[in-house]
């Protein structure tokens, strides 16, 4: 059945400038600039007229500056932007069977089986006009019988169309298009591929398995078989997550604030970390406490949508200030992050200073390659790991889990 398969992969055009040109007609045609205002800040989006003065995505601000001085630099709310994603998202779980909601502007829908009844591409064409009308965002389509080939398709429809590969094109539509456009090649690997003089996906689609293996291990085998047009993941349903949370029981009543710290602080990093890694933002924090005799008491407060460690620790440590009682041992502590939004890294980016951004950009790369544990803060070096699972792909979330300690 594999090979009789639709999956269309939508992305919303330039999303973030998208939004603020329905908001402002008058940025419509102009270079603009969406992300941190000042000189350490960088670029979250930027439309296809800056694109040409050589300006991209996640470029620091300063520089964008000095390759297009006329272009319009707005901060952004990622507030607004949410509101639009969910529009988008009412229009697509109105009208398909199954959809798959990657990231705020990017979504992936299975229509197999819908070609009976109307057919993949214009059932998709249809959607896409839906969404346009309906949302006033431009958006375009790539339909395939798989994530990968549609994915490459959408950057080539790119801007505001929609292409269609046919069930058997798969390799020759990616031949000649660079190894670059592989979801999954990053920069570093792209290097890597142009020094062994590979910049061409046919290269791959002309080399043995058993080569890229030896290259590049098994990521060059995924590379291998996505150059050749196959993937087989499925579309996993969506579904949104409100909440993340996480308690510690003490099997000794405690008054050690400095214990208590730590912990809490390792709680707050730990669940952040959680939240990057399902490209998360919380806007709510709740810390909880419990005495030993029993009595529970919980405090929240609403914060800008985030998922950095130096937002929201601060905010979780002051919550726990207010609500201890230093006459009372402590039993049970908690926190909880909800009104959870799709985001991530990508609204990360509005943040001014990059040093937090490439900080914890680092420490997770670091933390997905040698584990959870492998870089922490060393006031929360006490508290225990909370295990690589992650809680916004359908499995339970195990973190910081409710043990003796």
């Amino acid at each position: 059945m594999l090979h009789k398969r639709s999956i269309v992969h939508m992305d919303l055009d330039t999303f973030f400038v998208s939004c603020e040109r329905l908001l402002d007609s008058r940025l419509i045609g102009k270079p603009v600039l969406i992300g941190g205002t000042s000189d350490r800040g960088v670029v979250a989006s930027c439309s296809y007229e800056a694109r040409k003065f050589g300006i991209h995505s996640a470029m620091p601000m300063r520089m964008a500056k000095q390759l297009c001085p006329e272009a319009i630099i707005l901060r952004g709310d990622a507030g607004t932007y949410t509101k639009f994603s969910q529009n988008v998202t009412d229009v697509i779980k109105d009208s398909v069977p199954i959809y798959e909601k990657t990231s705020v502007d990017e979504f992936y829908i299975d229509l197999t089986g819908m070609d009976k009844f109307f057919g993949c591409h214009k059932l998709a064409s249809e959607l896409r006009q839906r969404i346009i009308k309906e949302t006033g965002l431009p958006i375009s389509f790539g339909l395939s019988l798989n994530k990968t080939v549609s994915k490459i398709a959408t950057g080539e429809a790119k801007p505001n169309n929609e292409i269609r590969i046919p069930s058997g094109e798969e390799k020759p539509f990616l031949a000649p298009l660079s190894v670059k456009k592989i979801p999954m090649v990053g920069d570093v690997t792209y290097k890597s591929l142009c020094d062994l003089g590979i910049k061409q996906i046919r290269t791959v689609q002309e080399m043995p398995m058993e080569l890229m293996y030896k290259v590049l291990g098994k990521n060059g085998l995924s590379i291998w078989n996505k150059a050749n047009g196959i993937d087989n993941s499925p579309v996993v349903q969506y579904q949104e997550r409100k909440s993340i949370s996480t308690e510690r029981t003490f099997n000794k009543d405690t008054t050690d604030v400095t214990r208590l710290k730590g912990i809490i602080i390792a709680m707050a990093e730990n669940l952040a970390y959680q939240l990057r890694r399902g490209n998360k933002l919380t806007a709510c924090v709740t810390f909880k406490i419990r005495y030993s005799d029993f009595q529970t008491y919980t405090q929240q407060q609403r914060i800008p949508y985030s998922a950095m460690d130096h937002n929201i620790i601060p905010i979780v440590l002051d919550l726990f200030e207010k609500l201890y009682n230093r006459r009372l041992l402590v039993r049970l502590i908690g926190v909880k992050f909800s009104h959870l939004v799709e985001g991530g890294h990508q609204v990360n980016l509005f943040d001014d200073d990059t040093k937090y951004l490439n900080l914890n950009t680092a420490i997770d790369k670091m933390r997905e390659r040698y584990g959870d544990r492998a870089v922490i803060s060393a006031a929360g070096m006490e508290a225990r790991t909370i295990g690589r699972w992650n809680p916004f792909n359908g499995e339970p979330p195990p973190l910081l889990p409710h043990r003796k300690s």
